[in-house]
């Protein structure tokens, strides 16, 4: 069995990145790393925010493409690909993209505008579509934001039948009320519950909201929205009515242990469940570059994390 590094949403932090592989023990070999009998898995979100964007997407693809690692995408690189694809039948001054370039969007996105070349944009662009959504390796599984077993599915099924985030692709993942756009957006970013009528809240970017992130890996029975809800904003204490959680039963106890990234996290890392666990510990954000180390354990524990800060 083969033992597995899985690290964290690393945003443009480069010298993070290559602390924390070497502290792992792997070594540079060519532009990416390699480790005797180890294999980094990286869960996505390369791009945006940090300072050396280029060197961190020149590193995991080199370590990807070397046989030494894997990749899954992450909603920031699904984001890049729909921001930097146009809509067919559009032109000059119509010009419209699939990520609408907006100043919210763009203000996103600006770090990776900046500092890459455009020749490399696409170059990033074009490995981007390469990248699978999930990965199941040797007994574990892997992906961004949250493990459905019938949206990755639905996922597969249309990257098979329409090309991998082709614009057939990109047409039907963007449209609001689809089966293939709710399943991107609760795989790679998150499922959300709509909030009680006339109830909101402001998130930690100033913006009021009427949806909260919630555990998917929990069963929502009984809960409050405030239990259910994936971090700090200020939820209210209102019991959720069953009927909006039809679908949702949490991740089998039984299942596979799966890793995520995506949720911002803070303090001491620790799995979120006994067979669930994140390794996004705030990198771009002042926090810890994270991985957990893997080693065929079907129950997993704090004390298998490793990060620098």
């Amino acid at each position: 069995m083969t033992a597995y590094d899985i690290i964290g949403d690393i945003h443009g932090h480069a010298d993070k990145l290559k602390d924390l592989l070497r502290s792992l023990g792997y070594q540079r070999v060519g532009d990416g790393y390699q480790h005797a009998n180890r294999h980094a898995v990286f869960v996505g979100d390369f791009v945006d925010r940090g300072p050396a964007i280029g060197e961190v997407i020149k590193i995991a693809r080199a370590t990807v493409e070397a046989g030494d690692g894997f990749a899954v995408m992450g909603n920031h690189e699904y984001n890049a690909i729909a921001f930097h694809t146009k809509v067919p039948g559009t032109s000059g001054n119509s010009d419209k993209w699939f990520r609408e370039h907006s100043d919210k969007n763009r203000k996103q996105h600006q770090a990776t505008l900046t500092q890459l070349s455009p020749r490399e944009l696409s170059d990033a662009i074009a490995w981007f579509r390469t990248l699978p959504v999930t990965l199941e390796l040797d007994g574990i599984r892997v992906e961004h934001a949250a493990w459905r077993d019938n949206q990755i599915a639905a996922i597969q099924q249309s990257l098979a039948s329409r090309g991998r985030f082709s614009t057939d692709f990109l047409a039907e993942s963007e449209q609001v009320g689809s089966e293939l756009h709710a399943a991107i957006e609760d795989v790679l970013k998150g499922p959300e519950l709509k909030l009680p009528s006339g109830l909101s809240i402001t998130d930690k970017a100033g913006h009021i909201r009427d949806t909260v992130r919630v555990k998917w890996y929990e069963p929502p029975t009984c809960q409050t929205y405030r239990d259910f809800h994936f971090g700090s904003d200020d939820v209210p204490n209102v019991t959720i009515d069953d009927t909006m959680t039809q679908g949702m039963t949490g991740y089998p106890a039984d299942a596979p242990p799966v890793f995520v990234g995506h949720y911002w996290l803070t303090g001491t890392p620790t799995p979120l469940a006994p067979n669930v666990a994140c390794t996004d510990y705030s990198v771009a954000k002042g926090g810890k570059l994270v991985a957990y180390r893997w080693d065929g354990e079907p129950v997993l524990s704090a004390d298998k994390y490793r990060w620098t800060s």
